[in-house]
């Protein structure tokens, strides 16, 4: 008899398995950094990548002001956080042609935030979400956006495109902003302030005439930066009018000295949930943006975990220069895209523009109305929202239209994150309802030499069952339902080898429906199941509950004939009486 082996869960070292884990690491490593090859072409390329930073620094100038202002911290913040975000998501990024920066969606988490805690707290929750994000990278979690179904991402952009569109009502009327964290109860009563009010005509019209430039201008040149041009022209008309309206103010002519924020213990365990939060949008927005990017780009797939790398890598340091929570920007991506980027040139390019914005043009930018802004997002909202895709959700199917719905309304009424967990367990509950309505038991006639011989096997209540598809948790009630109906039968053959899934508790409805049918004096016998059905099935006893353990068949034509046996002694006739 042979001695036992050795147990291997603790495996000898050797010296060479050492030098083959460090070198794994050092490749693991490599991969998430940056490297040579993420500037090729760049000696063809450099000219389109500096017009296209160029262009996408002149479009996001008013975005970050403006979502700098919308988040309840300030303009400053949103520059700072356009610069900052934007290089170091660029350099250490997954995609080449990505501009990251405060965004709309970010500002929806942050306001709350703002709200309950503070301005200090949102640099504490940036600085900690991006060391989650960091570690969601460096654990290869960007994968997993594939999971997240197509009428979730659409319900939660229009979700959100509302709230942004609410966000700007007090600015767009002149009043300042009510107070309360529901967007559609303060934009209303911003409304109700603002009846009657002078100032309200004067904001009124200046978003009106910047959604006025932002839509027409694009239909006369696409060229022509018509956000730009927008704010600059409601400025100029302000300032020539003396509008009585608010404005962004003074802004500081050099880049904030680095500092760490304040860190109370306490305060940060009350943010934990606000922390999850901005990392899972930040993650989300960045890794749809990128995704957009490269249908759009031609450029080469972009890396989902160095995604992460880099843009958590970002939200850390944003915060220690008073920046806000950045993402990938979709909007400005795109921009981008269509400018003629292929390389992360232009994305540098662009904070290199709002870099020399913040020493020259500091001054200038003071005047720009609050107003404007507001006019350019409203814009910016209604542009979130593609008609075309959520009318295609819709018509698709109407569990897809429900998905939609229920993630929208909860994202405009409760929150960001509930909104995609909620619009992921509605998605999930649909998909097993619809699997669970596929996956039912199938009669099907037996396949028999001759059509005398079948008629005889019907006449003597043999029938036989096709189990198809999935037959699990969701499924179970169907499929008992369906089998205990069976009448007038002294013999079921339940055809196994179709079947896709099994679990727990359809192996254990399986074996009740045996016992079901036994106590009736129906034999079962059972056809073909997989090894790994097989499995699970002896594991929960429902192979025991077959009447003999002799009535499980490899082989169809030993089933039939072990069928028709039994069903003769059930006719109180046997084989030799017959004879």
């Amino acid at each position: 008899m042979s001695q036992p082996e050795e147990p291997t869960s603790r495996p000898m070292v050797r010296p060479s398995d050492g030098i083959r884990t460090g070198r794994s690491f050092w490749l693991w490593l490599g991969e998430l950094l940056p490297q040579r090859s993420d500037y090729d072409g760049l000696s063809t390329s450099w000219r389109g990548d500096i017009v296209a930073g160029f262009t996408v620094g002149v479009v996001a100038l008013p975005l970050a002001l403006a979502f700098g202002i919308a988040s309840g911290l300030s303009a400053q913040a949103g520059l700072v956080t356009a610069i900052i975000a934007g290089l170091v998501a660029a350099v250490f990024g997954g995609s080449s042609v990505q501009v990251s920066g405060p965004t709309g969606a970010m500002t929806v988490v942050l306001v709350p935030i703002v709200a309950r805690h503070g301005v200090e707290a949102v640099f504490v929750v940036g600085l900690l979400a991006g060391t989650v994000i960091v570690a969601a990278g460096a654990a290869k979690f960007g994968r997993y956006l594939a999971f997240i179904p197509w009428p979730v991402i659409e319900g939660f952009t229009l979700g959100i495109a509302v709230i942004i569109f609410l966000q700007q009502v007090p600015a767009a009327l002149g009043v300042p902003k009510p107070e309360g964290e529901n967007t559609a109860a303060v934009a209303v009563r911003a409304l109700g302030e603002a009846i009657g009010g002078g100032g309200m005509w004067w904001a009124f019209g200046l978003v009106a005439l910047v959604v006025a430039i932002m839509v027409g201008v694009p239909r006369i040149h696409r060229g022509i930066p018509a956000s730009l041009l927008a704010v600059v022209a409601a400025t100029i008309v302000a300032r020539l009018g003396g509008a009585d309206v608010g404005v962004i103010g003074a802004l500081p002519s050099s880049l904030p000295t680095p500092s760490l924020p304040a860190f109370d213990p306490g305060v940060v365990s009350d943010l934990f949930g606000a922390v999850l939060a901005v990392a899972a949008l930040a993650a989300l927005e960045s890794l749809l943006s990128a995704k957009v990017a490269d249908g759009m780009a031609g450029v080469g797939r972009h890396d989902p975990n160095r995604e992460l790398i880099g843009q958590g890598l970002a939200n850390m340091i944003v915060p220690l220069f008073g920046g806000v929570p950045a993402t990938g920007a979709i909007a400005r991506t795109a921009v981008n895209v269509k400018a003629g980027a292929h390389t992360r040139v232009a994305s540098i390019v662009h904070s290199l523009v709002l870099i020399a914005v913040v020493f020259v043009g500091s001054g200038l930018v003071a005047e720009i109305p609050l107003a404007a802004l507001a006019g350019v997002l409203i814009v910016t909202a209604v542009r979130m929202v593609d008609v075309g895709n959520v009318a295609t959700v819709v018509r698709a199917t109407r569990s897809d239209g429900v998905i939609l719905a229920v993630t929208a309304v909860v994202t405009v009424g409760f929150d960001l994150i509930l909104a995609v967990q909620v619009g992921m367990a509605a998605a999930a509950v649909l998909a097993l309802r619809q699997l669970a309505r596929t996956s039912v038991p199938v009669a099907e006639p037996l396949p028999l030499l001759d059509a005398d011989t079948a008629s005889a096997l019907r006449a003597e209540h043999i029938v036989s069952y096709r189990l198809d598809g999935a037959l699990f948790f969701g499924a179970v009630q169907r499929f008992l339902g369906e089998l205990a109906s069976i009448d007038e039968v002294r013999v079921v053959i339940l055809r196994l080898p179709e079947l896709q899934m099994l679990d727990a508790t359809g192996a254990q409805a399986l074996g009740e429906i045996i016992d079901e049918l036994e106590r009736r004096n129906v034999t079962v016998l059972l056809k073909g199941p997989r090894p790994e059905h097989l499995r699970i099935l002896q594991e929960v006893g429902a192979i025991d509950r077959l009447a003999h353990e002799k009535h499980l068949f490899d082989d169809l034509d030993e089933a039939i004939a072990h069928a028709r046996i039994h069903a003769e002694r059930g006719a109180g006739v046997t084989s030799h009486e017959r004879t």
